[in-house]
């Protein structure tokens, strides 16, 4: 078997609390095996007890016969026993693995989220845990009764006959070297096969979230050339998996004849000379079988285990992934948010040779309206980034009510925000749940009271089951207004002291994106509030409009200051009037 020390060390330490349950295991598997090679010795004495024609001890084989009964019944409860145990502990292994797993994806950074294809996070944690449990189960389950089969019968063989037994010991290293030979080559091939799962499962993830867009621009044909791409290069990684992991079966066998041919001949000749019955060596190559089968099934197993191995080798590798930094020991608690905030100095980049904000400074005064603009890629959602902690700065200090916001605990951070992106999200669930998300304590009342400052109540009531209807994933049965409508009640639910508002309104039609300006004006009043926007009459009234361009705030001021200043804000201005 490839080595890969340090995942079987992790599966390892995986299975310890379930101890209990292997050790169990194992006593069942050492009770089946012991009473399945305890069978061949009493049909070797049978066998002995037919003397000749006409010379038959019935008798002795009626009792015989009885005991053959009473090991059957104890090998199948054990083998079930044994089974039993065994699904309990590869069931509970990847439970743990997958609550792991999703935890982490909980507390991982943006940054990594936003740098990895969903479609591959995806894979690690339902894929490859899948694949994990598979071949957990079969190493369990095959892996404990063949080791303990193999001991086993050479124990009873050498207790018939030490000569016979040799012929077997001597054979066996050729076995194992031919499985270990075929072992190291599998890994690398189920490595590169799991790898390239992946890839197809993210691009089919990617195709079907984005297919109005593909089916739109044409793309199904270049769609289709991809996904066979990689479906060659899965096939091709598969079939060499395959290839290495299938012969492993026939060439185990092919050893396992020359066992049972080289007990088959010194017994014969030993059973001539009278150095044992023929009952005797009927049991023996009874137990050549029984001693090689393990061999073949233990082969199958270690190519099962190559792939679980490597498939938990991902999931490994995602469930390391570092964390967000964790709160300080000495982060407070934000109990009173007053709404002023402060920029000194902040500069961010995503990548350290591309700058992006340099030496931002802003000042805020609590219920200000602060409106963001600039063209794309100037880093407007950068700053609102910023301001949640979906990222940390590189320098400088964003002060938040008077707090040093990386010496306040982040989920304190983020509740004092409100947040109405351009990007809809929403679970799968009823339109009731998705309004409450952020707050599943709140009363109907609370929430119908929600919908209808957001104007989603009328249209709400106008659905089947009204606040009970059942929305699929991302709100594929709502049109892209109705869903904003939805995050927008999210927010008036909870109303936090501060809000962002990214391209709130721009999935939303002009007569109701009045009403919800009208909603936002009576939600914004007394807090301060962030407005990301591109189309400029929606922040005419903002106290104070901060003009980005190249990650930098190049004016700032009013609306009518902006004008009058006749400056890079004027020409945008204008370029949309």
């Amino acid at each position: 078997m490839h080595k890969d020390n340090g995942t079987t060390m992790k599966i390892l330490r995986l299975i310890r609390p379930y101890m209990h349950l292997v050790i169990l295991s194992l006593v069942f598997a050492v009770v089946n095996v012991a009473f399945t090679l305890y069978a061949p010795i009493l049909v070797g004495n049978a066998v002995d007890l037919i003397l000749g024609k006409g010379a038959v001890d019935f008798a002795g084989i009626f009792r015989i016969l009885k005991k053959l009964t009473m090991i059957l019944f104890i090998t199948s409860a054990a083998q079930w026993l044994m089974n039993l145990c065994n699904n309990r502990i590869t069931y509970h292994v990847v439970k743990d693995v997958r609550i792991r797993a999703f935890a982490r994806l909980q507390i991982l950074p943006l940054k990594y989220v936003d740098s990895h294809q969903y479609g591959e996070t995806i894979s690690r944690i339902i894929t490859d845990v899948e694949q994990f449990s598979d071949g957990l189960l079969m190493g369990f389950t095959q892996l404990f009764s063949g080791i303990v089969t193999i001991f086993g019968t050479l124990a009873f063989m050498l207790s018939i006959n030490v000569r016979i037994s040799l012929v077997v010991i001597l054979i066996t290293p050729v076995s194992l070297f031919v499985a270990s030979f075929i072992a190291k080559r599998t890994y690398q091939m189920f490595k590169k096969q799991s790898e390239t799962r992946a890839e197809m499962t993210s691009l089919v993830d990617e195709m079907v979230g984005s297919q109005k867009v593909v089916q739109a621009f044409g793309y199904g044909g270049r769609a289709v050339e991809r996904f066979d791409e990689i479906n060659r290069r899965l096939q091709d990684c598969s079939l060499k998996a395959t290839f290495f992991s299938s012969i492993t079966n026939p060439s185990t066998r092919f050893v396992n004849g020359l066992v049972y041919a080289g007990v088959g001949i010194v017994g014969a000749v030993m059973a001539m000379q009278g150095a044992i019955t023929v009952g005797q060596l009927s049991c023996f190559l009874t137990y050549a079988n029984q001693y090689t089968k393990p061999f073949n099934e233990i082969s199958s197993v270690i190519t099962e285990l190559q792939n679980a191995v490597a498939c938990a080798r991902r999931v490994f590798d995602f469930i390391e992934e570092t964390p967000e930094a964790a709160d300080p020991v000495e982060a407070v608690e934000l109990m009173e948010v007053d709404g002023s905030l402060q920029l000194a100095d902040v500069s961010f980049s995503y990548r350290p040779d591309v700058p992006l904000l340099t030496n931002l400074n802003l000042q805020v005064k609590p219920g200000q309206k602060i409106a963001i603009v600039g063209p794309t890629g100037c880093g407007k959602t950068t700053l609102i980034n910023l301001l949640m902690r979906f990222y940390e700065i590189d320098q400088g200090t964003i002060f938040l009510s008077g707090y040093d916001a990386k010496k306040v605990k982040k989920d304190s951070v983020r509740k004092s925000f409100g947040m109405v992106l351009q990007e809809t999200w929403l679970k799968s669930g009823t339109i009731a749940e998705n309004i409450a998300y952020g707050k599943p304590e709140a009363t109907r009342e609370d929430i119908i009271e929600a919908a209808k400052a957001a104007h989603a109540h009328s249209f709400i009531k106008r659905m089947k089951d009204g606040y009970d209807t059942q929305i699929t994933e991302e709100g594929g049965n709502l049109s892209q207004g109705q869903k904003q409508l939805l995050c927008i009640a999210r927010v008036m639910l909870e109303l936090p002291p501060m809000l962002i508002l990214d391209e709130a309104t721009s999935s939303i039609d002009t007569r109701t994106e009045i009403k919800v300006q009208e909603a936002f004006h009576k939600m914004m009043e007394g807090r301060t509030s962030f407005i990301v926007a591109h189309r400029l009459s929606t922040i005419k009234e903002a106290d104070t409009i901060l003009v980005m361009k190249d990650g930098n705030i190049i004016e700032q001021g009013s609306h009518e200051e902006l004008l009058a200043q006749g400056g890079f804000y004027k020409n945008l201005y204008e370029s949309q009037f």
